[in-house]
């Protein structure tokens, strides 16, 4: 019987990111997938800055940019004709260093992933189903089911579920996956084509009756349309390209050259009760889906499993206590149901088909947007909310104090420097450490050294007051890149119990 300190069941893009972050941190890992190949479709393609900032750390960032296209605006149409642009890089302020959102498609990013793991030895074992597992003292034991249907049993300590929206695991640990499923029907296709809209940005289009996303993919005059069906069609059971509402389509004079995919689907509106039980997680689709407003959904899921595979690998490689993961749940669950709340507020919005919201949505939304985007203030925040780099865990167990305007729970804000290295270096280590903007004092340094934690002392400056932080101040930042502690006075005792609770304790070893 194969024993893995981890059984991740489902190899998208969030097991993939899971498994190679646990491998990258030295804990043994099994992927299965009950599929019998990779995927070949684009599926997800809107990938936000804080999920670059995680690949930084894996140490795959430019490669995933270098496939990618870099989207640095996006234009607003009304019946066809342009209304509006929204510039994402105009924000006078260095938020990431990746301060766009990347077109790269999920199959795109499946290949990279996978790619990353054969080179580590680990290879995701494809034609071979989660069926069933148990739970006891020691971990779990699985039923795995081959392309052949002969049955294997495999234990791990832990099990992943990053299965999807059927998640086999979500339903073995009976939570509920409360919410619901939106009337409309959309499709997706992925064509080469020309029209009145802008190559190279995200465009979106609003017309009496219809919605229309369009996303650029690599390749020449290769894009993405998110669009809805014609009303009439909508009982079919096989829905074609013939069957998309016309309207958006001619107003903005597209013409198809060659349609490569094509898909259709219902939104989805749901957030799993709990996200753990005993030794068993869920991650992604597994544990909550809602609405592609925003292109949150793959986002979120590598959130998931960036979040889980650092407090696993703590637990397992640096002895840190097991009531660290305790904390997965309550972080990535908060997030994930304020997410769905407020992307179905926003979708709600945009497909409403009332005379009210109609008119609406024609007559108010294409002033009052592109006044609103003049403002440098609301550019800055609709980028930090969609890039996801805004998302904190301030109420955790594990966040403690405040320094500047940075609280314990925050994302550590980005700090470019003058010679080509910035504070985001350490973190491709995955490993806690401490960051000072100043001087170093007086006993922190013996502190860290004892410790085994590394000390990264930058000096201060406009960018660090800038980004919030305070001079001279201590931050122990967790492997994930959030501030874990925050504090001013140097108080040695108060850090090293903070390090005692939470195992931090030779990570460098």
């Amino acid at each position: 019987m194969q024993h893995a300190d981890v059984l991740i069941a489902g190899a998208g893009p969030t097991g993939l990111v899971l498994a190679l972050w646990l491998t990258k941190s030295g804990v043994k890992v099994r992927i299965v997938d009950k599929a019998g190949k990779a995927g070949t479709t684009s599926r997800a393609i809107v990938f936000h800055a804080r999920n670059l900032e995680f690949y930084h750390q894996l140490g795959i960032a430019e490669i995933a940019v270098e496939r990618g296209i870099k989207t640095i605006a996006g234009n607003f149409f009304k019946r066809g004709k342009k209304v509006g642009r929204v510039p994402l890089s105009d924000l006078q302020i260095n938020f990431t260093p990746y301060q766009f959102f990347l077109a790269l498609a999920q199959d795109k990013q499946e290949e990279l992933l996978e790619q990353q793991l054969a080179g580590l030895g680990v290879m995701v074992e494809r034609s071979t189903e989660l069926v069933s597992f148990e739970q006891s003292a020691n971990g779990i034991r699985a039923q795995l089911r081959r392309a052949s249907g002969e049955l294997e049993q495999c234990e791990a300590t832990y099990l992943a579920g990053c299965d999807g929206a059927h998640s086999v695991v979500r339903k073995q640990i009976g939570t509920g996956f409360p919410g619901g499923t939106y009337e409309e029907t959309f499709y997706v296709a992925d064509l080469k084509c020309r029209g009145l809209f802008v190559q190279g940005e995200f465009n979106i289009a609003l017309d009496d009756a219809d919605f229309l996303a369009i996303f650029p993919l690599k390749g020449d005059e290769q894009v993405r349309l998110v669009g809805t069906i014609r009303p009439e069609a909508m009982k079919k059971e096989n829905l074609q390209w013939e069957d998309v509402s016309e309207g958006v389509i001619k107003r903005l004079q597209i013409e198809v050259e060659k349609l490569n995919w094509f898909s259709t689907y219902r939104v989805h509106h749901r957030v799993a009760t709990h996200f753990r039980n005993g030794n068993a997680f869920l991650l992604g689709d597994a544990g909550h889906i809602h609405s592609p407003i925003g292109g949150q959904g793959m986002n979120t899921g590598i959130g998931d499993a960036v979040n889980l595979a650092w407090k696993i690998a703590a637990v397992i490689k640096d002895k840190a206590p097991a009531a660290l993961l305790d904390t997965y749940e309550p972080e990535r669950i908060a997030f994930a149901r304020r997410l769905v709340a407020s992307t179905d507020n926003a979708f709600t919005f945009v497909t409403a088909r009332s005379a009210f919201a109609t008119w609406v949505r024609m007559n108010i939304v294409p002033v009052l947007l592109p006044w609103l985007f003049g403002f440098v203030s609301v550019r800055r925040l609709l980028f930090r909310t969609i890039s996801q780099i805004a998302i904190n865990y301030r109420q955790s167990d594990l966040s403690i104090g405040a320094a500047g305007k940075i609280r314990a729970g925050d994302r550590l804000p980005w700090v470019p420097g003058d010679t080509g290295t910035d504070n985001f270096t350490g973190l491709t280590t995955m490993k806690w450490q401490a960051h000072i903007y100043g001087n170093t004092p007086v006993g922190i340094r013996e502190l860290c050294d004892k410790r085994g934690i590394k000390l990264h002392v930058f000096p201060w400056g406009n960018a660090a007051k800038e980004a919030g932080l305070q001079e001279n101040a201590i931050y122990i930042i967790r492997p994930d890149g959030y501030v874990g502690f925050a504090g001013t006075d140097a108080d040695t005792a108060k850090i090293a119990a903070y390090m005692d609770k939470w195992g931090i304790c030779l990570s460098y070893k």
